[in-house]
């Protein structure tokens, strides 16, 4: 699978950009003009470079306003062509695309624009390189890749073909599967770019948001089933334009890049199964079936406030590491585990230093743990693991977000027993006794907006999941994005990735004060949320205190009996509705630098996460925040 990116698509000076594309996994570059322009080397130079790199040239590119231009300015466009393809011979390839004509000066017609490719062709054969017609999707006349087509049938010269790019293409909503009757070896290269579903105009959207595959909302999977029903073997590369990117980092960038395309042909692979696909054989995605465990870091004087608090939400201790200075605590299908284990070595010890009390790791429950782990690794996620002591089980596991670690759990004979093999069983006074807690309901995830991206690619490409909609979280400092990540059947795996773009929000303060710290917030489902606020309540548990106003204009926009609306204040309950069901929500006062839990119960078919409630969420929080500037007591003490 030969595999190529656009050096437009990525930030940084050109070398650094080589390096990070090399060592995303590349086979090719595509140069862009205006690096090559101003970087202070020559042709012979760039190219010695590119190979000290191990890449090719796929392309040069752009070269603009070339078809159906009136004389001089057609004797012109020749005559830059031929600059070009001296410089192309020197940079080491054979391949510049030709974007369709803007100027306001062109004339159209398929055959005033083929007669100008035949004689193109004629000159690229002299230089012995070739050209590339593209279809730009605002193409003054040609703004299709089946005009594009004819213009390069017509020609008929072997120098001269065709360039698909699937923006241009899905944009402008045309039907891929026209794709199919191009021969394959008279598509030169095929450029890939998804992007967000967003009403504007063609040129701006195309160069503000563009994103990997897999990141946005086209369908570039069909794009490239239909690319690949033509026989078509040549470079799969990347054209990306995104402000967001232009100011990431450029080894993350290529890094997405190159797990899009691979999870992008994987996708094709399975769905033409008849269909020839050069791509790295791997696993299928992994089924997600939920949450196994959760692990804090902490030390042993904040382990005790932790443990109070898990205490009120009716977790009790039930199990003692045989090797570690780590505890487990378990209410009804969840298990949480404190690792106050500070032993320089270990990964724990490391996060805490950083980090403070965090919820560090994860165990994600799968069908096949192994299976799990070399999916991810085929798609370019770092593994992870550390030195086990005697009788303890080597999880399989992966880094994600912010550092943290997702282990692999499955019902094998090893990882089914773990708990039973790895603890010592605590006593419990009254088992009963809990906050009929069932399950962990979803994960919330803050990461810089920035990396929103790439993490949401990291799931989807992964595990069987599915992206919601994007919702914007309005906070008093600024706006907060998210996005669920969820399997495809429930219950199962649900997380919120939420992407922060300053620190003045809650979530933003949380990700700067903890140092990158991701996790945020854990949500547990109930099965009766009144039950288990009244055994809160009884076990001294602290909600996040909602204020009056908020119940007050529950109750007229949902038409609440006065009755209900008041027990809902009472126990602090937040409330949403939507025609599928009702949902219920009780928060934690925060831990630490804007940790929380919550409670949820959804009723009949509710899917979402209560979005509507997050400003008043958001609101009581910073009423108990520490105000800016107040020295830390601690990292794992209690607000309000």
């Amino acid at each position: 699978m030969k595999t190529s990116i656009a050096t437009v698509s990525i930030s940084g000076e050109f070398p650094e950009k080589l390096a990070a594309i090399a060592k995303a996994g590349f086979t090719g570059v595509e140069i862009f003009e205006n690096d090559f322009l101003t970087y202070d080397a020559s042709p012979r130079q760039v190219a010695a470079l590119v190979r000290d790199h191990g890449l090719e040239v796929t392309l040069f590119q752009p070269f603009r306003d070339f078809e159906g231009m009136p004389e001089p300015m057609r004797a012109r466009g020749f005559e830059r062509a031929k600059r070009k393809f001296d410089i192309m011979g020197e940079l080491g390839t054979d391949l510049m695309l030709i974007c369709s004509n803007v100027s306001p000066f062109a004339v159209g017609g398929i055959d005033r624009a083929a007669s100008d490719f035949q004689q193109l062709g004629e000159l690229a054969a002299a230089h012995a390189v070739r050209v590339g017609f593209e279809a730009l999707a605002w193409g003054r006349h040609v703004s299709d890749h089946r005009d594009a087509w004819e213009i390069v049938r017509r020609a008929d010269h072997v120098n001269v073909g065709l360039i698909l790019d699937s923006f241009h293409t899905l944009a402008r909503k045309i039907d891929p599967n026209t794709i199919r009757s191009i021969p394959g070896d008279k598509i030169f290269i095929v450029q890939l770019a998804d992007a967000p579903l967003i009403d504007m105009d063609l040129l701006y959207w195309s160069r503000h948001f563009r994103n990997m595959p897999g990141e946005g909302d086209l369908p570039v999977v069909d794009f490239m089933r239909a690319v690949a029903a033509t026989g078509y073997d040549g470079p799969l590369s990347l054209e990306i334009f995104n402000d967001q990117f232009r100011g990431g980092s450029p080894r993350a960038i290529a890094e997405d890049g190159h797990r899009s395309l691979i999870y992008l042909m994987d996708c094709v692979a399975r769905l033409e199964p008849d269909l020839s696909t050069d791509v790295p054989a791997m696993p299928n995605r992994v089924r997600a079936a939920g949450v196994e465990f959760l692990e804090f870091t902490t030390d042993e004087e904040q382990k005790l406030e932790l443990e109070a608090l898990l205490s009120t939400l009716g977790f009790a201790k039930t199990g003692k590491h045989i090797n570690r200075s780590v505890d487990l605590f378990t209410q009804g299908d969840i298990r949480i585990v404190v690792n106050t284990d500070t032993r320089g070595d270990t990964f724990a010890s490391s996060s805490y230093a950083v980090h403070g009390t965090n919820a560090y790791a994860y165990g994600m429950k799968v069908d096949d743990a192994r299976v799990a782990g070399d999916r991810a690794r085929s798609l370019g996620a770092a593994t992870f693991s550390e030195p086990r002591f005697g009788g303890e089980v080597a999880v399989p596991a992966i880094q994600g977000v912010g550092n943290s670690v997702i282990y692999f759990l499955d019902d094998s004979d090893d990882l089914k027993t773990i708990w039973d093999r790895e603890f010592v069983r605590v006593p419990v006074a009254d088992p009963a006794d809990d906050a009929r807690l069932t399950r962990v309901d979803h994960i919330a995830q803050t990461t810089h907006y920035d990396e929103m991206l790439t993490w949401l690619l990291f799931y989807t490409s992964i595990f069987e999941t599915r992206r919601a909609p994007m919702i914007d979280v309005i906070d008093p400092g600024g706006l907060v994005r998210s996005q669920a990540i969820e399997s495809l059947t429930q219950p199962g795996f649900r997380l919120t990735m939420n992407g922060v773009d300053n620190r003045k929000t809650f979530a933003g303060k949380f990700l700067a004060e903890g140092f990158g710290t991701s996790i945020q917030h854990i949500a547990f489902a109930t099965q009766d949320i009144f039950a288990t606020a009244a055994a809160l309540q009884a076990r001294g548990f602290q909600p996040l205190p909602i204020s009056r106003n908020y119940y007050d204009d529950l109750e007229a926009r949902f038409g609440l009996s006065p009755e209900f609306s008041d027990r809902l204040r009472a126990h602090s309950i937040l409330y949403d509705r939507d025609e599928a069901g009702e949902y219920f929500q009780i928060y934690s006062r925060t831990l630490g630098q804007g940790f929380f839990f919550e409670i949820v119960e959804r009723r009949v078919g509710y899917a979402g996460y209560g979005a509507m409630n997050a400003p008043f969420r958001i609101a009581a929080q910073r009423r108990l925040s520490r105000p800016d500037g107040v020295p830390k007591v601690g990292v794992g003490k209690m607000r309000g």
